[in-house]
């Protein structure tokens, strides 16, 4: 594949997974960059060579740049997979690559740098046209943030210009909320990123998550590929994926994918990538949310819909190879939708589960897909993000396929650990989400009861 030969991929979990099995059918050799905590994970046995880039705390091992990059060079690699998380979003990764002589599998540095930027990326997507909700640029401290708050109205969603994920964000309804939530959001980006500034944007109580994702290379060449919906929502993190989006009109689909478009040719765009939105549930209008420089947990819904390996694009691409399908190639066969199971218990606040994985039997059966990492005998490490699996269910409508993946819910064994999926089926089960009828607070306030 275009003189790749060999990629390190700086990840872990499900993910990692997902790039070995994307190397492999790509004839090209996988060594994962594994923390002391990672070991044996499925990652390290599947791929080619696993190499140790230090302690379990992501610190000083899957955040560390110089780490990374050494572990490239040492093992002979040409190429770096950052998957998502981590460092998938930082652009002190590729420039790194970019000086010793490494591919770096996304965008360039520069164009993480403005695209990441929440707030940045606002400002280009304003410059273009495209609509932004109401709120402000980056704010110098909670005082500048109230008075912007006071301006567009209450309620109001405090957001990290660098963050994702969730991290970063605090929803305020009222002005003697903002200075605490200011300091702890801001506090929270700093952790996390590296760099604490916040910028306002006005809450849409009855909102849709819709996001479309794009390919582009480096030759000028932008495609999407449609669609998602991810509303079902708990605190900011995404439970349940779909694609397409549910009850979104015509014409909104076909100016979310135009913009989207249009803004990764303005960023001069090279790799996969999301462009995210808000849509009001109650009016139909909607807004330029965020754009994420990276693949997303949920790509396998917009997979299964359109037959496009996007992990493979995503290597063919960063090898210089030019985009193998136009706009008028992608076709869309279907429905498909996403659960996340976490090791995370429900009725005690969704506290994360490590252990040990004593029993692992995967569901199996027509439209049924899962990414994971864990087997029997796996023990589920205390210091990452909790998600074991991703369920797929793709189907000939969505009814179809949200009775597939209640399936696979139901004949999913994961014994050792308490997991997300009993909620995750009564939640696809419940009468309002077979409407299409929830938001990205219906979790919390409907089906959890929550306030």
């Amino acid at each position: 594949m275009g003189g790749l030969r060999r990629v390190l991929v700086a990840n872990r979990g499900e993910i990692a997974v997902r790039i070995v099995r994307a190397c492999a059918d790509a004839g090209i050799e996988s060594v994962v960059a594994v923390s002391e905590a990672d070991r044996a994970s499925r990652a390290a046995l599947v791929a080619d060579r696993a190499v140790c880039i230090g302690p379990a705390p992501a610190t000083d091992s899957y955040l560390d740049v110089p780490r990374v990059v050494a572990a490239a060079l040492a093992t002979g690699c040409d190429a770096v997979h950052p998957g998502y998380g981590f460092l998938a979003e930082r652009p002190e990764l590729a420039r790194a690559c970019a000086e010793h002589g490494l591919t770096f599998v996304g965008p360039p540095a520069d164009v993480i740098a403005r695209g990441g930027d929440k707030a940045v990326a606002r400002e280009l997507a304003a410059s273009l046209g495209i609509p932004v909700g109401a709120g402000s640029g980056v704010l110098a401290d909670a005082i500048r943030a109230a008075t912007v708050a006071e301006e567009v109205g209450y309620p109001v969603v405090l957001k990290a210009a660098a963050g994702g994920g969730g991290r970063g964000m605090a929803l305020v309804a009222e002005p003697a909320a903002l200075p605490a939530a200011f300091e702890a959001a801001s506090q929270e980006a700093r952790q996390a990123f590296g760099d604490g500034r916040m910028y306002v944007e006005r809450f849409v109580t009855r909102a849709r998550h819709v996001e479309v994702q794009v390919l582009a290379d480096a030759h000028g060449g932008v495609v999407h590929l449609g669609e998602r919906d991810c509303s079902a929502q708990r605190r900011y993190q995404k439970l349940v994926e779909e694609a397409p989006a549910v009850h979104v009109a015509a014409e909104v689909r076909r100016d979310l994918c135009a913009a989207a478009v249009e803004l990764a040719h303005a960023l001069r765009y090279v790799g996969a990538g999301t462009v995210e939105f808000v849509v009001d549930a109650e009016t139909g209008a909607w807004s330029f949310l965020e754009v994420n420089t990276r693949i997303q947990v949920e790509h396998p819904v917009t997979e299964e819909v359109t037959g496009v390996d996007i992990v493979a694009a995503q290597l063919a691409v960063a090898a210089g190879e030019p985009l193998r399908l136009r706009q008028s190639d992608v076709a869309f066969t279907g429905h498909a939708v996403e659960v996340r199971i976490n090791a995370e218990d429900p009725a005690r606040g969704f506290a994360p589960c490590p252990g040990t994985v004593t029993r692992w039997v995967e569901p199996v059966g027509g439209g049924l897909r899962i990414d994971t990492h864990c087997y029997g005998g796996y023990t589920v490490p205390p210091h990452y993000d909790s998600l074991l699996a991703k369920l797929i269910a793709h189907g000939r409508d969505r009814d179809h396929a949200l009775e597939r993946l209640d399936r696979g819910l139901r004949h999913l064994v994961v014994e050792g650990v308490s997991t997300t999926a009993p909620l995750l089926r009564d939640l696809i089960r419940h009468p309002a989400f077979r409407a299409g009828e929830h938001h990205t607070r219906w979790v919390e306030t409907d089906l959890l009861g929550a306030s």
